[in-house]
């Protein structure tokens, strides 16, 4: 895989995201959990704008992001894929965990501890890794900025 072609990945994982997101908005009425379902689908279409954005950025502009990095970027959409499936399951098992304020109001009694564990292990596996791979993308950008701003001086 190249920087380009994983910048790619990303584009078409974002843009995926979005299309479920807005499949997704169609079910939500039908869910025993209407607000957790609400919640899987602004978390599809939201993640999906982020990773289409991160591509963007990574396909259009200058930078120094390496080839490592791109890959922390892919696995972080993986990883979100993960965490928005789980909360789509979650409409159905209204788990109070790792959602609690939108559990409370949505009236979830709690799921068996499998999926309570399922919905942590993928909300903490997925915000880890977006926040790795957003910060190497500043990173990149900073990188790309300072070392243009010495070659101009």
């Amino acid at each position: 895989m190249s920087v380009t072609s994983g910048s790619r990945q990303l584009l078409v994982h974002g843009l995926v995201l979005v299309l479920v997101g807005l499949v997704w908005g169609l079910v939500v009425p039908g869910t025993p959990h209407p607000r957790l379902a609400l919640g899987a689908h602004i978390q599809l279409v939201s993640n999906g704008m982020l990773f289409i954005i991160q591509a963007t950025a990574l396909l259009a502009l200058s930078h120094s992001v390496g080839l490592k990095s791109v890959w922390v970027m892919v696995a972080a959409a993986w990883l979100t894929w993960t965490m928005a499936l789980s909360e789509v399951a979650n409409a159905w098992w209204g788990t109070l965990q790792p959602l609690s304020i939108a559990a409370s109001q949505a009236g979830a009694t709690g799921g068996e501890p499998w999926q309570e564990l399922v919905l942590k292990l993928t909300h903490i596996g997925a915000g880890l890794g977006l926040i790795i791979a957003w910060s190497l993308l500043v990173i990149g950008f900073i990188k790309q900025a300072s070392s243009t701003t010495a070659k101009e001086a």
